[in-house]
């Protein structure tokens, strides 16, 4: 029976992973970081494991050469192992962004993004997952910075990151702080949504709201549009319910004097778990001098992203409304 090279990885990474975990009583999704940590510098690193547990791992490493793998192969199998560990142990914030829409978001950056080398920003960037399938999607020169307030997830993304040989930059912080970086080309994220708890730092921001917590996602939106260079572009997954919460007419207003909007796109509701969780695409270009607003916003409802015939048209929608307003 043939396995598929993500299945062979799957099985390296679980297995090792669940060895770790026996062996260090840690979480697998920590175990993961650390089978992951060994693959990558070809060396095992904890030193307090048996020596009957070395000589297992060292045989299991043996089996196996990264250079044999593509980027995606390794992406989407240590994609499919935290998927494994987060069932075990996940908070609502946590959940992944579907490949289907990884890759869309991927097609945006690479049509939007006329730049052979660019720098684009994940401010809310958890397992490194949408970033780097933009990143395994583009044939542009892309350096990249991911910013991720939880130890686990920023630990398994620059693990992620560094077997799949991308140099990105990453800070483990609270990305509502200040970030110390240059300004970005383009940005990408998949918000959390919610509350900010921290209101003394969401006084800083001009979509605090006047009484209690302000939204988080609303917060994160605004420090992406800080960050980024005039001209640049936005591209967030937000919840389709966007516009219609108590502080959306401050968003809009705050949108409407920082950014054009270039288009909004509903995906599919089969690929969430449920309608309330469902999310659409949002896509905004910072103003700046000679920035023109487009004729119309792209409005798009997509179909279910496995039917491939209307995918086509959607696809070719878009080429049309992209010639009309940016050609």
């Amino acid at each position: 029976m043939n396995i598929s090279p993500v299945e062979e990885l799957f099985t390296l990474f679980n297995e090792t992973a669940l060895i770790l975990q026996e062996e260090l009583t840690c979480s697998y999704l920590e175990a993961l970081a650390e089978t992951g940590e060994n693959l990558f510098q070809g060396a095992i690193l904890q030193e307090e494991l048996s020596e009957l547990t070395v000589k297992r791992l060292k045989k299991q490493y043996s089996e196996i050469s990264l250079d044999n793998y593509s980027n995606e192969d390794i992406r989407k199998a240590f994609q499919l192992v935290i998927l494994k560990g987060m069932k075990e142990n996940v908070q609502p914030n946590h959940q992944m962004t579907p490949d289907s829409v990884g890759m869309l978001v991927g097609y945006l950056v690479e049509k939007f993004v006329q730049k052979p080398s660019f720098r684009l920003l994940d401010p809310a960037v958890g397992t490194g997952n949408l970033l780097t399938t933009v990143i395994n999607h583009s044939r542009k020169q892309i350096s990249s910075i991911g910013v991720e307030i939880d130890d686990i997830l920023i630990k398994l993304a620059y693990v992620n990151a560094n077997l799949q040989g991308q140099p990105i930059q990453f800070f483990n912080q609270d990305s509502l702080e200040s970030l110390f970086i240059e300004p970005v080309d383009a940005v990408i994220a998949d918000l959390p949504v919610g509350y900010y708890p921290n209101d003394i730092r969401a006084a800083d921001y001009q979509l605090k709201t006047e009484k209690g917590h302000s939204y988080s996602h609303h917060l994160f939106i605004e420090q992406g549009v800080r960050h980024t260079n005039p001209g640049g572009y936005l591209f967030f997954l937000v919840p389709n319910g966007l516009f219609e919460s108590e502080q959306a007419p401050q968003l809009h207003e705050y949108l409407k004097d920082h950014t054009y909007i270039q288009g909004l796109m509903q995906l599919p509701t089969n690929i969430f778990k449920n309608k309330t969780s469902a999310k659409s695409i949002l896509i905004l270009q910072k103003k700046g001098e000679n920035i023109q607003p487009p004729k119309q916003a792209l409005l798009v409802k997509l179909p279910s992203l496995s039917n491939a015939f209307e995918m086509d048209k959607i696809l070719t929608k878009m080429e049309n409304w992209y010639q009309e307003n940016k050609g």
